[in-house]
């Protein structure tokens, strides 16, 4: 989405305050240089590796909350039948694992750019290789099918990943998720929304485009609106059936943090 410099979008339930506006507008005072910017692109996949050196499986929490949002993982109509579940950017399995604790009748594929993520993956003593296929990859690029055939899983789930992904690759990626997706299969999806708190806080020289940003240790974070997302899928060919800001907030209550987030929560299918 383009943006005019100095205006804001309001979204759903958030209305920006005069200072959050003064952020925005701080942020473009000093850009991320466009050197280093492809240097950011060359070396994403480096970032994401030492990411995983230092935190180990140690950053992000076990997501129990993937079944009640997304129903589509239950499939209450026909137990019984096995379902192919593709995770991209599965990262140290903290989607995955929930779902084989649930005993869900699923095969699962898992892929992440970070083969250290994926090597946490199989250390996990819930890994079984007759019901778990882990590989590293790059969803942006035709590499994936090495590992994954066309027309040939029932869900795909996209959960914080496009966002750390360079816009310019975004129309390849859902190229991509389209051509494994079975016609009728599902694609859950949910990414930082715009004006999210995390957007908010970014200092002048982390930006590298609107609504793009460089975080500290070198990865990359983009905020969504829903609009944008909408266009996005619908370019490659996917039925868009849910569209919606979620507001959330973020509370730890030990370091006295409670913070607003809004997220973006889709639900594409594949034509039949």
């Amino acid at each position: 989405m383009n943006q005019i410099p100095g205006e804001f979008r309001t979204l759903d339930n958030k209305s920006l305050t005069p200072e959050e506006k003064h952020l925005l507008e701080c942020q473009n005072q000093r850009m991320v240089s466009e050197h280093k910017a492809n240097l950011l692109e060359i070396q994403a996949k480096k970032h994401w590796d030492l990411f995983y050196k230092r935190n180990e499986t140690r950053f992000f929490r076990d997501r129990h909350w993937t079944t009640r949002e997304f129903t589509e993982l239950l499939d209450e109509t026909n137990p019984q039948q096995e379902r192919v579940l593709f995770e991209i950017g599965c990262g140290v399995g903290n989607f995955i694992y929930p779902l084989v604790k649930d005993e869900l009748n699923l095969q699962i594929v898992a892929c992440d750019l970070s083969p250290r993520a994926i090597e946490f993956v199989k250390s996990n003593p819930l890994y079984d290789p007759n019901k778990i296929k882990a590989f590293a990859c790059d969803i942006t690029t035709e590499e994936v099918f090495d590992n994954i055939q066309e027309n040939s899983t029932d869900i795909i789930t996209l959960i914080f990943v496009l966002s750390a992904i360079h816009p310019d690759k975004y129309t390849k990626t859902l190229q991509n998720i389209y051509k494994i997706l079975k016609p009728g299969g599902v694609l859950l999806f949910r990414d930082y929304g715009l004006y999210d708190m995390a957007q908010l806080r970014f200092k002048a020289g982390h930006k590298i485009a609107d609504n793009f940003y460089m975080r500290q240790d070198g990865t990359r974070s983009y905020f969504f609106s829903t609009e944008s997302i909408k266009e996005i899928f619908e370019r490659v060919g996917l039925k868009v059936v849910v569209n919606d800001y979620m507001h959330r907030r973020t509370v730890n209550k030990k370091e006295n943090v409670d913070v607003p987030r809004i997220f973006v929560q889709v639900k594409a299918e594949k034509p039949v």
